[in-house]
């Protein structure tokens, strides 16, 4: 194991939380010093985009079907759409004299560390150049333009009408609150982000599809942030870069030379606005970003099952009014079942197949499976089970775990196992930092990555363990909409008092997020207000 797999092993070991002791952070919360929630490159020139008048067709199943979806021309009408529905506001809650956004995009603790650029060689309505999106006012703002020949070796290197967004993290956001285990968090919400922008894409006949082989000096060249004069401790992290295209056009996994080499020579504007009087150090985050970053690599994109997804049941809402319809609850009543094909459904969309949404956005295999506390599923007995959605089957985490669990198939769905029978609600709430909602829902779950080979073979692939986490939990999220009931991600968990659970004696496998879903008990203190009341346009 390198040093730097040793330095990612270290920083996961010291921000597990444990009974005796939560991974180091402030221990209160600094109302003054909280990060402003909206990235703004004060100077830019900003292009104002059309909010949706008429959502586009589709319904539930349709988030996940190609099919059925004609790709529209990428230009100034499409992409407003693209981003309102993936990274855009959802609505305004306010009690008392507090106010605040919520987002298409889930984020721990409602942060949102993840901002999103766009690089666009061609479109209608909008001059070539790079885009930072601010979703406070619904726009882009042009942070570099681009020649009309570097807009043509983009085209003809890809073949097709396309554009690139690219994904950076403010790790102070999330810091501020969390702490050091904020860098788990804010790979998280990559993870959220991107399942947001593939739905939302497949809504427009488009594709995402990553650009696995850059590496994130090659990500900080084409965004302009190795130009961009950062606030202390405020600098935007590169994530990925992904190309939107026709969803039935093949896509190269990387960008030549000669292109990169012109991103160099880009005259970057905006600088980007102040977010805190006086952001905190934390050091471990910095030293887990670097033993991460990511090289230039050979990777090609992963393949998997082409099998259709099972008859389930539906929902009667369109695909656009889950999107918009999706948030985090608070809390659970602890009553009522949750239908056993509802459940069943949400699992199945978990899977990753090919030429489907969130999952075949090429980003690598799936190494991800999951540890369910079942409480209130019709005709399921409570219990522990175990759900495997990667292509190794359970075989694998099997001989690890312990050895008096059943693992007897569960019938109707030959990849849900039952471990052990009984009333886990107590078990589940205990290692979810003592939250009710984790044993009040109908079912709660850890998601358990393939950890200790995964990070030693490439420690980068530590960000993709959490971007595959945040992908899984955004599908619930949708899907708990989708069936009347609501999710909610948990990134606050007793880590290895979870593996003590499963037998787990080392690092081999990791639980990384828990997720919970249930009957919502709404705070009737709030109240809601439309997500764009705020502008006049």
């Amino acid at each position: 194991m390198n040093k730097d797999a040793k330095a990612v092993m270290t920083y996961h070991q010291e921000t597990k939380h444990h009974f005796r002791r939560y991974a180091r952070s402030s221990g209160y919360m600094d109302w003054r010093n909280q990060p402003i929630p909206f990235r703004t490159y004060e100077g830019a020139d900003a292009v104002p985009l059309d909010l949706l008048k008429t959502d586009p067709p589709g319904g539930h199943r349709d988030l996940y079907r190609r099919a059925g979806h004609a790709s529209r021309p990428v230009d100034k009408r499409s992409i407003g759409p693209f981003l309102e529905l993936s990274m855009g506001l959802s609505a305004w809650k306010t009690v008392g004299p507090s106010r605040w956004a919520l987002r298409m995009n889930p984020s721990s603790g409602n942060l949102h560390p993840t901002e999103a650029h766009l690089v666009i060689p061609e479109a209608e309505g909008l001059s070539p150049g790079v885009y930072h999106y601010n979703p406070y006012p619904h726009a882009l703002e042009r942070r570099a333009a681009i020649p009309e020949t570097l807009s043509e070796k983009i085209l003809s290197h890809f073949g097709a009408e396309v554009f690139l967004v690219g994904l950076s993290s403010i790790f102070w956001r999330e810091a501020w609150k969390y702490g050091e285990r904020a860098f788990r968090y804010c790979n998280h919400d990559v993870g959220h982000a991107l399942a947001a922008l593939a739905f939302s894409a497949n809504l427009q006949g488009w594709k995402l599809s990553c650009l696995n082989r850059l590496s994130d000096a090659d990500v900080n060249r084409i965004l302009g942030f190795d130009r961009t004069d950062w606030k202390p401790l405020e600098a935007e992290h590169p994530d990925l870069i992904c190309a939107v295209h026709p969803s039935d056009a093949e896509m190269h996994s990387d960008l030549p030379g000669e292109v990169l080499s012109c991103f160099s020579e880009l005259t970057f504007q905006g600088t980007p606005n102040r977010l805190s009087r006086d952001p905190v150090d934390w050091k471990a985050i910095r030293r887990a970003a670097e033993a991460t970053g990511k090289p230039r690599t050979d990777e090609e994109p992963p393949s998997f099952t082409n099998g259709s997804f099972a008859e389930g049941a539906d929902s009667a809402l369109s695909a656009a009014e889950i999107i918009r319809r999706r948030r985090s609850a608070v809390s659970f009543s602890g009553e009522g079942l949750l239908a056993r094909n509802h459940f069943h459904s949400m699992l199945e969309m978990t899977l990753p197949r090919n030429y489907c949404p969130p999952f075949d956005i090429g980003l690598g295999p799936s190494r991800v499976n999951l540890l369910l506390f079942v409480h209130r599923v019709e005709r399921m007995a409570p219990g522990l089970y175990f759900f495997h959605r990667t292509g190794s089957g359970p075989d694998r985490i099997r001989k690890y775990t312990r050895p008096d669990f059943e693992w007897e198939p569960v019938e109707g769905n030959r990849r849900l196992f039952l471990l052990e029978a009984g009333n886990f609600q107590d078990t589940a709430v205990a290692l979810s930092c003592h939250q009710g909602i984790a044993g009040y829902s109908a079912f709660s779950l850890g998601m358990i990555a393939d950890f200790r080979e995964t990070v030693a073979e490439a420690p980068y692939r530590y960000r993709h363990l959490f971007w595959e986490t945040g992908m899984i939990g955004q599908v619930l999220y949708l899907e708990a909409e989708a069936h009347g009931v609501r999710g909610t991600g948990i990134g606050c968990f007793f880590d290895d008092p979870v593996h003590q659970l499963l037998g787990l004696e080392d690092s081999t496998f990791q639980s990384l997020y828990h997720f919970t879903v249930g009957n919502p008990v709404e705070d009737e203190r709030l109240s809601t207000y439309p997500p764009y009341h705020h502008l006049k346009r």
